[in-house]
């Protein structure tokens, strides 16, 4: 559905991404990690077409992703990002709605409030809705942009295939709402939905991945589709710490540090 080939990205003399081909199963969960600088971010922004790789290739079926219009694109994927800065009044409503560009010109149509009210409900902030968005909290505003990207993407017709890019959506959420938040995704990968997350807990990844990408100094060093090859030299090398795994029975590994 979605990939890449021998993709990469430069600025000025500085190489971000280095020579990189992948190739993402349709309606799974993938899962980017990697150190700081590792080229995460890099990664998912070329995939989502918001920045062209200095070279190579990115396909979304059979036709290259810059073939693409940006309304074509804004409704087949959504980027959910870790930060974002809003300086003047706006309330939770407008900002969902905000989703729904894509798919009206002048005004709203009574599906497009419908979509809102139901992603504002699945996230539970139908509650904020009147509010100011500028006096949410770091974690009542991130799921807010979660229900923003659920409505630009949501798939009520058979046969669309959608993308949802995550770029470390859960720093600002306590434990409860980072697992509503990455279930909710992953629930999507059911309706059609490839999810690809950058994460930094690894636990936290194993516990929602069905893949999970290892990144180093702007490559790719490692790929598992099965968790359980997750192995400590592999996180020991792309995070520069000493870990040790442990395989609870019955249950999905889970790294100590």
């Amino acid at each position: 559905m979605l990939r890449a080939e021998n993709i990469s990205f430069k600025v000025g003399n500085k190489v971000l991404l280095h020579d990189t081909s992948i190739d993402f199963a349709p309606g799974k969960f993938h899962v980017v990690m990697g150190a700081n600088g590792a080229g995460k971010s890099t990664l998912l922004k070329l995939l989502a077409g918001d920045q062209k790789p200095s070279s190579g290739k990115i396909y979304f079926g059979n036709k290259e992703l810059h073939q693409y219009s940006k309304k074509e694109l804004a409704t087949m994927r959504a980027v959910l990002s870790q930060h974002y800065n809003i300086t003047f009044p706006i309330t939770a409503n407008e900002i969902v709605l905000m989703g729904r560009y894509p798919y009206f010109a002048a005004s709203p149509a009574h599906k497009d409030l419908l979509i809102r009210q139901e992603a504002m409900q699945l996230m539970q902030v139908d509650v904020f809705a009147e509010r100011d968005y500028n006096t949410l909290s770091g974690g009542e505003a991130q799921k807010v942009q979660m229900s923003r990207v659920l409505a630009q993407i949501w798939n009520n017709e058979k046969g669309e295939e959608k993308i949802l890019f995550l770029d470390e959506p859960v720093s600002h959420l306590d434990v409860k709402y980072q697992y509503q938040l990455l279930q909710t995704a992953k629930n999507l990968c059911h309706k059609q939905t490839t999810v690809i997350a950058v994460l930094h807990d690894i636990n936290l990844a194993i516990s929602f991945a069905e893949s999970i990408v290892f990144m180093k100094a702007g490559k790719i060093v490692d790929e598992v589709n099965d968790l359980a090859a997750i192995s400590t030299e592999m996180i020991d090398d792309v995070f520069d710490v000493r870990s040790k795994i442990i395989y609870p029975e019955g249950h999905k590994p889970v790294v100590i540090f």
